[in-house]
């Protein structure tokens, strides 16, 4: 059965719109792989603790083609890679190696420093591969930032489903509507996939105090207006407000969670509460101090990195 949570009363409201700002993400060209970059933007910077969300692709690669991200470190956030199709191999400097595949959660906590590297490698070579997915950076609470870095993997079956009354709901992090994801998070977080029948309605859950939806396929209406995919909408706190599918249908992801203990510095592929801390992790990449240094390379991919930038 449909969990009741997701069928109340919405009213909308004449005079109030729940919607604070629309989002449309910067799409970028890499090379025949296109990825559309939600956030930070210039409206927003998080939603929530999310500070980082790309859509990438769909897709389609030839044999013997695909994605070969070289081992590159992290700082001060969590990340998620939620596929819809496709594979991705990781390793980072834990020694993990895992494979990210459709439906599935690997939670990667950077902390005070990890490398990993992200390919389609290996088997994944050898037929022609479709590739469509997010990417999204959680920053850290600031006693969360200098935590030592962790890696946990749940499989599509560990993760609560809600199906009912032309919905289909995966939490992917957190909670929301009375269901939770058996995995500890540094701050209050959701984050779900939906698929919405024609007509269908979802509210976000308002339990949180920042929520936002990324519309990935057909089109959904909220507050009297009509979005298409590709577009980030962000909610006002305390409003109670809902998304329904447009005439084809729609599949959207739901985020949020409690806004952040301040402001983030973001500098490549680094997040922290102060400059300091950036330039420090700067300092120890282009070191190179690979033995004894803050940060090491993933084993089984310790060849070749990705040097910082100049700038």
């Amino acid at each position: 059965m449909w969990n009741p949570l997701l069928d109340r009363s919405i009213p909308l409201g004449d005079a109030v719109d729940a919607i604070e700002t629309v989002i449309v993400p910067r799409a970028r060209d890499l090379g025949g792989f296109e990825v559309r970059r939600a956030l930070p933007s210039a409206q927003r910077q998080m939603v929530g603790p999310f500070i980082f969300f790309d859509q990438m692709g769909p897709a389609e690669f030839l044999t013997g083609t695909g994605i070969d991200v070289r081992p590159h470190p992290h700082i001060g956030l969590g990340t998620v890679t939620y596929l819809l199709k496709g594979r991705l191999h990781h390793r980072d400097s834990l020694g993990t190696d895992a494979w990210i595949e459709p439906g599935a959660v690997n939670w990667m906590l950077a902390g005070q420093g990890i490398t990993h590297s992200e390919r389609t490698d290996g088997a994944a070579r050898m037929s022609p591969l479709s590739m469509f997915g997010l990417q999204t950076w959680l920053a850290l609470p600031k006693d969360r930032e200098e935590a030592p870095a962790g890696f946990i993997h749940l499989g599509r079956a560990a993760l609560p489903e809600l199906d009912g009354e032309g919905k289909e709901v995966r939490l992917i992090l957190g909670h929301a509507w009375g269901e939770r994801v058996s995995l500890e998070m540094p701050s209050e977080v959701f984050y779900a996939d939906a698929r919405l029948a024609p007509g269908a309605t979802i509210p976000l859950p308002d339990d949180h105090e920042d929520r936002g939806v990324y519309i990935l396929d057909g089109e959904v209406s909220s507050a009297r207006q009509v979005f298409p995919a590709g577009r980030m909408l962000v909610f006002r706190p305390g409003d109670r407000v809902s998304v329904t599918a447009g005439p084809q249908g729609a599949r959207v992801m739901l985020l949020g969670g409690a806004t952040m203990d301040g402001p983030r510095f973001i500098w490549w592929n680094f997040v922290a509460s102060s400059k300091e801390k950036i330039e420090a992790a700067k300092e120890a990449w282009r070191a190179g101090d690979w033995q004894h240094g803050r940060f090491k390379l993933p084993p089984g991919d310790d060849g070749e990195f990705i040097p910082a930038p100049d700038r």
